[in-house]
């Protein structure tokens, strides 16, 4: 299971710390798939990169900023978003704009869509561990209406800075 058993209330409690307007400390969070390491370190190799780690590292100040601030997710919504999309069977997507998982399987959100859950690992600043950077529901085409947690902005932006 490449997400660890308390995951998921470790990253609630990191968005509720930047939806507070607080910090959020780095947490480890799970581990790659030896096949998912090992097609992220290929490419890289390839490219002349260093090898990453298997190790999943998460903040979430960019995850609350851009899908629950801006977009106006839930805090569940992304934590469902974040555990589908880190699933073992998750393939990568190595381009030269990024690294991420892809869940090859459509899931039915809360608003009717069918959205394949990704998320964007950033290998560089907590490098040789991959960050989950960012989460896309890709073919959310009906987004959802901004809610007061959204709308809490200045407490979003105040919790945006570096950690």
């Amino acid at each position: 299971m490449p997400l660890f058993e308390d995951a998921l209330a470790r990253i609630r409690k990191n968005l509720e710390s930047f939806r507070d307007g607080k910090k959020a400390p780095l947490i480890s969070v799970g581990t790659l798939t030896p096949e998912q390491l090992g097609c992220i370190n290929k490419y890289r190799k390839k490219h002349g990169f260093p090898l990453m780690a298997d190790e999943l590292v998460f903040i979430g100040s960019h995850v609350y900023k851009s899908r629950i601030t801006e977009d106006g997710y839930t805090i569940e919504e992304v934590l469902v978003q974040i555990e589908i999309a880190t699933k073992a069977e998750s393939t990568v997507i190595n381009s030269q704009k990024m690294t991420g998982l892809r869940n090859p399987n459509k899931r039915a959100d809360l608003r009717g869509n069918q959205v394949r859950d990704e998320v964007v690992l950033e290998c560089s600043a907590r490098y040789p561990r991959p960050e989950i950077f960012s989460v896309v529901p890709r073919g959310d085409d009906k987004k959802p209406a901004k809610t007061k947690e959204a709308a809490d902005m200045p407490a979003a932006s105040s919790g945006t800075s570096k950690v």
